[in-house]
């Protein structure tokens, strides 16, 4: 039986990263791909870093019961939905897959695949390196949005609060201060190494 290995952390801490080399250096592991309704950044591919969509596509999926878990945020540039659909692309009797996305999304994973089945992969990082890579990147696209950078900063401090981690189970934590190593750790918990 497969698993869903479930990569999380506030913004910037280096998740992205850390779920692409994951999804490379682990080639047996099949990325499962979420949907949003969010505007394409500059570096993002269609059906590689989402499935990019309009609203009535998700409610589309709804209708079907094909919604595992669902997440709106009111940001600066307007309301941008996150989704994870029952699509029919994972098959954990046969794979194992990799997921990015947030807390309250891993539990509804968790709570849809089962415990047994999904597996945390915490990353965490110090404020300032995260706050500092999160201007540096944002600095690189053709219109910065730098409140839109402030509103997802202080509200992970709340959505990945030590109190909301331990409440949803997770007590390891990879600290991403070198990748390298950050990443063979994992790759050690997955039973890659």
């Amino acid at each position: 039986m497969g698993k869903i290995y479930y990569v999380m952390g506030k913004s910037a801490s280096g998740k992205d990263t850390i779920f692409n080399r994951l999804h490379d250096e682990c080639p047996r592991t099949k990325k499962i791909i979420t949907y949003t309704t969010r505007p394409k950044r500059s570096e993002d591919v269609e059906g590689v870093s989402y499935h990019f969509v309009d609203e009535s596509v998700i409610e589309d999926y709804r209708r079907q019961g094909k919604l595992i878990e669902m997440r709106t945020y009111n940001t600066v540039q307007g309301r941008w939905t996150y989704a994870t659909i029952d699509d029919g692309s994972v098959h954990l009797e046969s794979k194992n897959y990799l997921i990015i996305g947030t807390l309250e999304s891993y539990k509804k994973i968790r709570e849809y695949f089962g415990a047994e089945n999904v597996v945390p992969i915490y990353i965490e990082l110090g404020d300032g390196i995260r706050l500092q890579r999160a201007v540096n990147r944002e600095m690189m696209e053709e219109k910065p949005n730098y409140a839109e950078l402030c509103r997802r900063y202080l509200a992970d401090s709340e959505d990945f609060s030590d109190a909301r981690l331990e409440a949803a189970g997770i007590t390891k934590r990879y600290l991403n201060e070198d990748l390298n190593k950050c990443i063979l750790e994992i790759k050690k918990d997955m039973g890659i190494i």
